[in-house]
């Protein structure tokens, strides 16, 4: 359930939060995590909602792949309703196509001892530190818009067009796949009437992981 009161903060257009930020804060920006670590400015669950208002600036670094579908749409709209018209939302998190292509080999001439190798490094990319749910570039563009974003661009890590976004990636980097990054980072702002995503997948997939 999201908290249905907010508080304001007084700095109202200039408020930027860090979510997941682990030990890495970020200075002049709100710092949150949900453990007291040293650099976090406020301990929050962020599945109970963002207690601010009037945000210019979201940034979380590999986040988004720790919540479940469903928790990570919440996460998106709430980001959506905290951010102003023109507030921008930064995300970094791992693209499953270049974890396909470069975890998974396929065909005759595979050697058994690198299918398994294989096998056992793709699960870990889905099961490992945490991950419950791993995007595309067009997934990730879909539930943003389903969120109520307006406009998506994916940037490279490092880089923004906006210069108080550039350079807050700490996450450790990966090589890149030709034309393909390891990991995908989006902008996200504007507002849109969100738009629902594919109905019968979705929830066939929800039941499916909610079997046990």
């Amino acid at each position: 359930m999201w908290l249905s009161k907010r508080k304001t903060s007084s700095r109202a257009t200039t408020v930027r939060l860090h979510i997941g930020c682990g030990q890495e804060s970020i200075p002049g920006w709100i710092n949150v995590d949900n453990r007291a670590l040293p650099g976090v400015d406020r301990v929050l669950d962020v599945r109970e909602g963002l207690p601010f208002e009037n945000v210019a600036a979201i940034y979380a670094e590999h986040f988004l792949e720790h919540l479940p579908i469903e928790n990570g749409l919440a996460f998106l709209r709430e980001c959506r309703r905290v951010l102003t018209p023109a507030g921008v939302l930064r995300l970094s998190t791992p693209n499953l196509d270049w974890v396909y292509l470069t975890h998974y080999r396929m065909g005759p001439k595979v050697a058994p001892e690198t299918a398994m190798t294989d096998c056992l490094q793709l699960n870990r990319a889905f099961h490992g530190w945490g991950h419950q749910f791993l995007y595309n570039r067009t997934m990730l563009q879909a539930v943003l818009e389903a969120s109520g974003f307006g406009q998506v661009r994916f940037e490279r890590y490092g880089e923004s067009g906006l210069e108080a976004l550039r350079g807050l990636e700490r996450h450790r980097t990966w090589e890149d796949a030709p034309d393909l990054p390891h990991v995908l980072i989006a902008e996200a702002s504007g507002e849109i009437p969100p738009r629902p995503l594919p109905e019968a997948p979705l929830r066939e997939f929800l039941e499916a992981v909610h079997t046990r």
